[in-house]
């Protein structure tokens, strides 16, 4: 029986299924932060201070993240530029959230683009610092500095164009927080002419005075303000990926909304073969138990990917005999390594989907013929090693005729 994978967005009954894991986890977050409240000794700094209540909920929040499981695994290494899915309910809307951004030489540039009248009024405060990526890296040379920096801002923004120079800059410091540069497009629109083709830059040249073209105000604002709105997706070599998709103090609404909203962008832009490599999709708060939300009813991606146990068996003689002869040397081992490699990759080539019986007659007849590549195999085993001893033999005899020789 076929499985009905769900659509771009989840369908309503899981969309239901998110709704109350969301519930469910925001009642146990605010129960179990009650608890600990009620249970310290100490009141919460951030209760005693005299800021506002919108400030205090900022601060007193804590993350959900949606981790989603695949049968394969998504990318062969890991990813220093992370991507970006739009959410309906933004996480960094706090007032007090402060922004550090890196651009390229010179920053006087972006500095005064900030300071333009037409910058909007609610976002310049939060952008407390700008800097050249020249001076990042003479400034910040030592650890110490280096995790200065990362205490002293909330998000780090960097241009999209100089974010492959960052890891040398920053180092272990920042890529193993959860605060890594996120690039942001700093550079202008294409033009486009009368005729409609695309207007070519003049190539940048410092020494000439020609430095790279920053975006009118309005359009860096704009393109900073969709990228802090964004959840941000960290891929590595793995079959689990894990993003911050809300705060506890959303509501369940909210939540279910944003995961509807993420799982339909990785499963559109990120994970190859879509929802038919998703193994399971869960919710989770930062000290909390994994709530299911999505389960598959198959562990393989493909038809083709269940092997039949004649395939396995010959498979693993093959990689067997393979390991035996490792060590072996000459040109005649190594011709026949490569004998036992190539029918290796015979039987690698069996795997096929079987839908219809003329495959499955194919199926069968390439069983017999692996049963016949086993015992080929096995006469070439035992030809590798008697040609092994023939050649230990007559070493040893060359060895007996040097010391006779010397006597």
């Amino acid at each position: 029986m076929k499985i009905r994978y769900p659509s771009a967005n989840i369908r309503n009954s899981d969309f239901e299924q998110t709704l109350k894991a969301s519930s469910a986890l925001l009642k146990h977050i605010t129960t179990e932060s009650a608890r600990k409240e009620a249970a310290s000794d100490t009141k919460s700094l951030f209760k005693a201070s005299s800021g506002s209540s919108e400030e205090n909920a900022f601060s007193e929040t804590e993350p959900i993240w949606l981790v989603l499981t695949t049968k394969k695994h998504i990318v062969d290494q890991q990813r220093l530029k992370p991507g970006k899915i739009p959410l309906p309910h933004p996480l960094n809307q706090s007032p007090t959230t402060t922004i550090c951004l890196i651009t390229s030489d010179p920053q006087r540039q972006v500095k005064d683009t900030v300071a333009h009248p037409s910058f909007p009024t609610s976002l310049a405060p939060r952008i407390t610092k700008v800097i050249g990526i020249s001076k990042l890296k003479a400034r910040y040379k030592s650890f110490e500095s280096r995790r200065q920096l990362l205490n002293e801002h909330d998000i780090f923004l960097a241009d999209a164009r100089i974010i492959t120079m960052l890891p040398k800059g920053l180092g272990k410091t920042f890529y193993k927080s959860p605060k890594k540069p996120v690039p942001v497009n700093l550079e202008p629109y294409k033009q486009k002419d009368a005729s409609g083709k695309r207007i070519i830059r003049p190539k940048t040249n410092p020494a000439e005075g020609l430095m790279k073209p920053i975006a009118p105000p309005l359009q860096v604002a704009r393109e900073i303000e969709k990228t802090i709105d964004c959840a941000l997706v960290h891929l590595s070599p793995s079959n689990n990926t894990s993003v911050r998709i809300g705060l506890s103090s959303f509501t369940a609404q909210q939540v279910a909304e944003n995961v509807a909203a993420v799982v339909a962008g990785l499963t559109e832009k990120f994970i190859p073969k879509g929802w038919r490599n998703v193994r399971a999709v869960h919710i989770k708060g930062p000290n909390t138990m994994a709530l299911p939300i999505w389960l598959a009813d198959e562990l393989w991606v493909e038809e083709g990917d269940i092997l039949e146990d004649e395939e396995v068996k010959g498979l693993e003689e093959a990689r067997g005999s393979k390991a035996a002869q490792k060590n072996g040397g000459g040109k005649k081992r190594g011709r026949m390594l490569d004998q036992v490699g190539d029918v290796e990759q015979q039987v690698k080539g069996m795997k096929r989907e079987r839908t219809t019986e003329g495959e499955v007659r194919e199926g069968k007849k390439r069983r017999v013929e692996n049963q016949d590549l086993s015992k080929e195999m096995r006469e070439r085993r035992e030809r590798l090693r008697e040609q092994k001893r023939l050649d230990r033999e007559e070493m040893e005899g060359k060895a007996m005729q040097k010391r006779e020789a010397r006597v």
